[in-house]
């Protein structure tokens, strides 16, 4: 099996966990998509560049304040959650949940997903 398709997978079976899900993707910390499930219309590389933005900033407030290396990003706004993980060296899971979503369960998903998905890509 490639490893884009391996990634494929894991982003389907990350999806199929729980409905609360609606999209995912593994972003590069360059800002390229390495592979994704997003919804039809959505502009890849424009959701790719952006993680990599938060992320960078995310990463360099932790750094700056003490608060050690940056473990998830997560932002919430009225119509849901995005959240960001280190996936690998050089690789970010990136999750948009909706706003009614069970984050407990989310983020045992994420660090299941993240594990298998720093597992593909090393």
């Amino acid at each position: 099996m490639s490893r884009t398709t391996a990634l494929n997978k894991s982003l389907s079976g990350l999806q199929a966990s729980t409905a609360d899900i609606e999209a995912s993707a593994v972003v590069s910390e360059d800002g390229l998509i390495i592979a994704s499930a997003l919804p039809q219309g959505t502009e890849e590389s424009r959701v790719a560049a952006m993680s990599a933005a938060m992320l960078s900033i995310g990463s360099r407030t932790t750094a700056e304040l003490r608060r050690g290396k940056l473990q998830q990003l997560f932002v919430r706004g009225d119509a849901g959650y995005l959240i960001l993980m280190h996936a690998g060296p050089h690789a970010v899971l990136l999750v948009m949940a909706r706003a009614d979503a069970k984050l407990g369960l989310i983020f045992f998903e994420l660090q299941r997903a993240a594990d298998e998905i720093r597992s593909i890509l090393t």
